[in-house]
């Protein structure tokens, strides 16, 4: 006999009557009941044998995975930080070493300046000295030439006006003239 069959006849049997919807019917509990018994122990024995362990070293694993990756990036910062702080000191050192290397350089540069100052200046004097000599020596030469042609033109002047005077004492004239201007 099929399932369809006693079914059928089962609901022929009941069918007259108009009974219960048949999962609320008393008759039935009993093999309800054990049966979900046997479904609910071997859904017990399933979850608390082979899933929850499963799951519990899943989230174990998890737990401990997030854990080892923060203390990582904790170790990280700290390297970062430290990194940080070593760039900050040579980039200081870097700073102070360009401003000796530059105040040196400076040192060095204001020293030739000097020395090439003390040079050109001493070129200068040496010149201006030679200079001034020149100048002197000609306007000494300019001096005795003024007083010849000084003399000379006092002598025409007086030729002119028909007087002689002894070439003497126009030089002595001449030069009391020069040396009181």
């Amino acid at each position: 006999m099929t399932l369809i069959a006693i079914a059928a006849e089962t609901a022929a049997q009941h069918g007259s009557e108009g009974g219960a919807f048949p999962p609320f019917d008393p008759w039935h509990f009993p093999s309800q009941i054990f049966f979900l018994t046997i479904i609910f122990t071997a859904l017990y024995l399933l979850l608390s044998r082979f899933i929850l362990p499963r799951l519990g070293g899943v989230l174990e694993h998890r737990e401990s995975t997030i854990a080892n990756n923060l203390d990582e990036a904790a170790r990280m910062n700290d390297q970062a930080v430290e990194a940080q702080n070593a760039v900050a000191v040579s980039i200081a050192q870097a700073q102070a070493n360009a401003r000796e290397t530059a105040g040196k350089a400076r040192l060095k540069i204001d020293q030739s300046i000097a020395i090439e100052t003390a040079k050109i200046d001493a070129e200068l004097d040496t010149k201006l000295s030679n200079a001034e000599a020149r100048i002197s020596d000609l306007r000494d030469e300019a001096m005795k030439n003024v007083e010849s042609i000084a003399t000379d033109a006092a002598s025409n002047i007086l030729a002119k006006f028909d007087t002689n005077a002894p070439k003497a004492d126009i030089g002595n004239a001449v030069k009391s003239a020069l040396v009181g201007s």
